[in-house]
């Protein structure tokens, strides 16, 4: 076994910087819940980028803490680390200016939260945007992944897709919830996908996880799956999420119809854009039998 001595410590002290990153994403986690803004996306990768460059340089010996020992030398395993730690902060840099880097879906804040994004930020036209309002309820605190349109009030939402004929994907998400990011960072920027969503669906983010929203007297009701009153919107998208479909996890996806009914089995995250895709087909293909039926 070997002795401890000064490795020891340097192991210590990058488990410290590694631990103060992750911190970070905590931390982020309880600003989107709260609209704190404290961390934007670019804000957050920054910090990132100093932690991991910071431990780069430590390991290469140019920092030195009480507790470690003199440097002779840097071993080739520690040498490595170093390469690593570096390559992984340059890694970080374009996202400073909108890149997707993928390898912190789910980790760094949402796209919608960074202040500039090189070669623009104008969302995707597609014709169903064209009646789509300027101005949604709760869109003050509330906003949808980078070239999508969507709404974030239940009957609203409804509302709108009796209107325009369609039917809805209604997404059970959470500012603090990890796999919804995924799949909003890793695959529903592929082509097909984000076609189905902006042209066949009218999609509805419940976000279950809101406390700022406070809702109406008429909303309020005791739920007796969270225990609690619904006295904010979170606690109504969850109350209603675990009533409706017996679900309390998200990413939760429904492919419902104008009567809320679900058209085909709700999903789950699906991480392969491909059967995500598949999925998202088989909604419309049985909303267009379903009409085709009743007509």
């Amino acid at each position: 076994m070997p002795k401890s001595g000064g490795w020891l410590n340097s192991v210590k002290v990058c488990l410290g910087f590694l631990e103060l990153a992750l911190a970070l994403k905590f931390l982020s986690a309880a600003d989107l819940v709260w609209h704190w803004e404290w961390f934007d996306r670019e804000v957050f990768l920054a910090l990132w980028i100093v932690i991991f460059v910071l431990m780069g340089v430590y390991l290469l010996g140019k920092i030195k803490f009480s507790h470690d020992s003199d440097l002779a030398y840097v071993s080739v395993p520690r040498l490595f680390f170093a390469i690593g730690s570096l390559s992984f902060a340059m890694y970080l840099v374009p996202g400073l200016w909108g890149a997707p880097v993928n390898i912190l879906s789910g980790i760094a804040p949402p796209m919608h939260t960074q202040d500039f994004i090189l070669g623009g930020g104008a969302s995707a036209a597609t014709v169903s945007d064209k009646d789509f309002p300027s101005s949604v309820k709760y869109d003050n605190v509330l906003h949808p992944p980078r070239n999508f349109n969507a709404f974030f009030d239940l009957d609203e939402g409804m509302a709108y897709a009796k209107k325009v004929d369609k039917p809805v994907l209604i997404d059970f998400t959470g500012h603090a919830c990890v796999n919804c990011r995924k799949m909003e960072d890793k695959v529903w920027v592929d082509p097909e996908v984000g076609r189905i969503i902006r042209e066949e669906y009218v999609l509805i983010q419940l976000y279950v996880d809101e406390r700022s929203v406070k809702m109406p007297a008429e909303k309020v009701h005791y739920s007796k799956l969270l225990r609690k009153e619904t006295k904010d919107l979170g606690s109504w998208n969850g109350d209603f999420q675990a009533t409706r479909y017996q679900s309390n996890s998200q990413p939760f996806y429904v492919l419902a119809g104008q009567d809320l009914e679900p058209m085909v089995t709700p999903q789950g995250a699906i991480f392969d854009a491909a059967e995500y895709a598949a999925f998202l087909q088989s909604g419309v293909d049985n909303y267009k039998a379903r009409k085709n039926t009743n007509e």
